[in-house]
């Protein structure tokens, strides 16, 4: 089965106040008696979209999801200058998950993230391994320092071109430099036509490391509203600056907190952005884990990739 479920509305949502200010939205769909699931966004910074509720089977899952701190919905938003990100680390929005299910009086949840979701969705459940009854992540990521670095500069040899371009949009920035933290501080400038500039360039760029799977049919980031567009790169480049605020190898070092929790790995085999070998690397360090190479698939996946992921939620839904 490769198919979506049919879409899905909401029956419940609200704003978690997490303090200082900030207010994280979340919605639950599917059976109220059904299986807790919880959704992980990507980005950082995108925020949860519709489409996500669809890989649930809504007879048989009650799935919440949430923004993470200042994108979406969620309060106040990165888009706004004025907004301070100081409160929003890797950190933070493992507490913001835990408030969420005390909130909704679940004991234990299935994880699902992709992308970005999957480290912060790997991160809570060595936080909290007791409250994860399994997870499954595509397009795997720990973001790792030497992660990043391939992403924002080695991946770059194969788009020479466009890299070339993004790091001109860092001015003062050596090839060497740290271009990830220049776009930080250009997100932070006074100027609004600078952080524009700035949110644009990092947009083509990231747009290019996708461009072998989308054939130039469309830009996944260039294509998003501007408000949204301006949030995700703010808090994309503010994690990424911070190596997300996790010591350099964390997750798979300590995936062995995750032993007794069934999990479902599912990676392209041609992942530009997010090469195989960190999928590789926690598989091998996570006794419960299966990981899934679709072959022809890079980091968006593709209809097999899809089908890995509604077989594996499926298949858990019946664990109950």
């Amino acid at each position: 089965m490769s198919e979506l479920y049919p879409p899905i509305e909401p029956y419940e949502h609200g704003m978690l106040d997490v303090g200082g200010g900030d207010r994280v939205y979340w919605e639950v769909c599917g059976n109220p008696e059904g299986k807790p699931a919880v959704v992980v966004h990507g980005g950082p910074g995108s925020g949860c979209t519709p489409g996500m509720r669809r890989f649930f089977d809504p007879e048989r899952y009650r799935v919440a999801l949430f923004d993470q701190r200042n994108c979406g919905r969620s309060t106040p938003h990165a888009a706004d200058p004025a907004t301070d990100l100081s409160r929003n680390t890797t950190h933070h929005l493992i507490a913001d998950m835990e408030r969420l299910r005390e909130l909704l009086g679940i004991e234990s949840w299935l994880v699902h993230g992709f992308s970005w979701g999957s480290t912060l969705a790997l991160a809570y459940a060595q936080a909290h391994p007791e409250r994860v009854g399994e997870i499954v992540i595509p397009s795997v990521t720990t973001t790792r320092r030497s992660e990043i670095d391939w992403l924002y500069r080695g991946v770059g040899r194969f788009f020479p071109e466009a890299w070339d371009r993004f790091l001109a949009g860092a001015p003062g920035t050596g090839r060497d430099g740290d271009v990830v933290a220049a776009y930080a501080r250009l997100t932070e400038h006074p100027d609004a036509a600078v952080r524009e500039k700035a949110t644009a360039d990092w947009c083509a760029w990231e747009d290019a490391v996708l461009s072998g799977e989308t054939k130039g049919a469309s830009n996944p980031y260039g294509d998003r509203p501007s408000r949204a567009r301006l949030a995700f790169v703010r808090i994309c480049a503010h994690y990424f600056s911070h190596g997300a605020w996790l010591e350099e190898g964390q997750l798979i070092r300590d995936a062995g907190r995750l032993a007794g929790i069934p999990g479902v790995l599912v990676h392209g085999r041609f992942d530009m952005g997010g090469p195989l070998d960190t999928a590789w690397q926690l598989s091998r360090r996570w006794p419960d884990a299966e990981l899934t190479v679709v072959e022809d698939a890079g980091h968006l996946g593709g209809e097999e990739t899809r089908a890995h992921v509604l077989r594996a939620l499926d298949r858990f839904a019946a664990r109950g």
